[in-house]
């Protein structure tokens, strides 16, 4: 059987869309676009209208792509300003002889009952562990049998303002959206595996004007905060260093200088135009060494701002992030931490840049907090689906998450 899914992204550089198949335990990215995002600034919906059209952009291409319609998304949204508490939560089961996933639905309902930050929304509720009776520590409690089921969650949330200016926007784009997530949170699931989700680590994601330096504990994030700098920066520097325009520093960026002045040629030139006109050749060492500096910074900010966020050992650090796709960026990366961090590269087919970790990622999450659930979803209607797959294929009747704005979190 296989479910669909499609994530979606609000950034400040770029909107990104990627559905995404779960077959067999696998997941096949079946269309993935970017484009330029509008009315939005540092990650937060400025203007409603304008994120709206840049949203349309995206699904009229993927819908171009697929031939067919695009619906329901999950959103994946800035986590700038949030906040994190731990609550907990207890019921009685209903069957003791086996806990079932609308068991842990209800011990998650009760440990958010009464939660009251004022200004703000809950997004997320990630179990911690939940207990069975007198044993604790359990990480999914389905199919043990007791009477009393008790979690320990973290409630993420974030200004109303903030994630209702981003649900309108999506809506007037025509979209229904099934969940929210952080960007954090996808840029962890894309790069899951087994020592993440036992560890204590951070993720590091190079963005347009800021860098989102989030910690996880075992697969939770505990903490996050931004630094005021990004990919934005690279071409300011190139712009000003160079005396042209900055959109010409940005394809200078992308298309020809390399993250580490080590992987550079001097022979490989290209002509610029200045601001006042004139013409001039500048070889590749002499632009890398411009970008190489604006991003040793940024790493180094980030590796003091995680050293400020938690005292505990870090077993693992990830970089993504559109920057970090530039060649000899993985070579900083590890002089910085010392071999302790690497880059992100999402091994799914159909992903080719690290920019569409956080769109890809909030699938996976949503695909996991499901299966934690006992529940099964498809974001595709049966019609569109035949158009993708020959299996037959039942969708689920359940309307997981009914009103986008009253249980997001059952």
């Amino acid at each position: 059987m296989s479910e669909f899914y499609t994530g979606l992204e609000l950034g400040t550089d770029s909107v990104k869309l990627v559905v995404t198949e779960k077959k067999d335990d696998k997941y096949n990215v079946l269309a993935a676009t970017s484009c330029i995002s509008n009315g939005i600034k540092n990650g937060q919906v400025v203007d409603i209208k304008a994120c709206a059209n840049s949203i349309k952009s995206c699904i009229n291409q993927v819908e171009e792509m697929l031939d067919f319609q695009i619906k329901k998304v999950i959103a994946a949204l800035s986590p700038t300003n949030c906040k994190m508490d731990i609550v907990v939560g207890n019921c009685d089961v209903e069957n003791p002889s086996s806990i079932v996933g609308s068991d842990i639905s209800k011990v998650l309902n009760d440990a958010i009952k009464g939660y009251n930050n004022e200004g703000y929304e809950i997004v997320t509720v990630t179990p911690i562990t939940f207990t069975v009776d007198d044993n604790d520590n359990i990480k999914d409690p389905k199919g043990m049998s007791g009477s009393v089921l008790e979690a320990k969650v973290v409630v993420s949330s974030i200004p109303k303002e903030s994630l209702y200016k981003a649900l309108e926007a999506i809506k007037i784009a025509g979209l229904i959206t099934i969940d929210v997530a952080f960007t954090s949170t996808g840029d962890y699931f894309s790069s899951l595996d087994n020592v993440l989700d036992n560890s204590v680590g951070a993720i590091i994601n190079i963005g347009e004007t800021s860098t989102n330096v989030s910690v996880f504990n075992k697969g939770i994030q505990i903490k996050h905060s931004l630094l005021p700098v990004g990919s934005l920066n690279v071409d300011k520097d190139l712009s000003y260093i160079f005396q042209i325009e900055l959109s010409d520093s940005r394809k200078i960026k992308e298309c020809f200088a390399l993250a580490s002045v080590d992987y550079a040629d001097e022979t490989e030139k290209i002509e610029i135009v200045r601001k006042d006109g004139e013409k001039r050749e500048i070889n590749q060492i002499g632009v890398s060494k411009v970008v190489e500096a604006r991003i040793s910074e940024i790493l180094k900010l980030s590796k003091n701002e995680i050293k400020n966020l938690t005292n505990r050992e870090i077993s693992y650090i990830i970089v993504t992030g559109g920057l970090s796709e530039l060649q000899g960026f993985d070579y900083l990366v590890d002089n910085e931490f010392n071999g302790l961090a690497k880059v992100c590269r999402i091994s799914t087919i159909g992903l080719r840049h690290n920019k569409y970790s956080s769109a890809f990622g909030v699938t996976k999450y949503f695909d996991d907090k499901l299966t934690l659930r006992g529940k099964s979803y498809n974001m595709i209607d049966e019609d569109d689906k035949e158009t993708l797959t020959s299996t037959e294929n039942k969708l689920s009747d359940y309307d997981i998450f009914g009103n986008v704005y009253g249980h997001l979190f059952d």
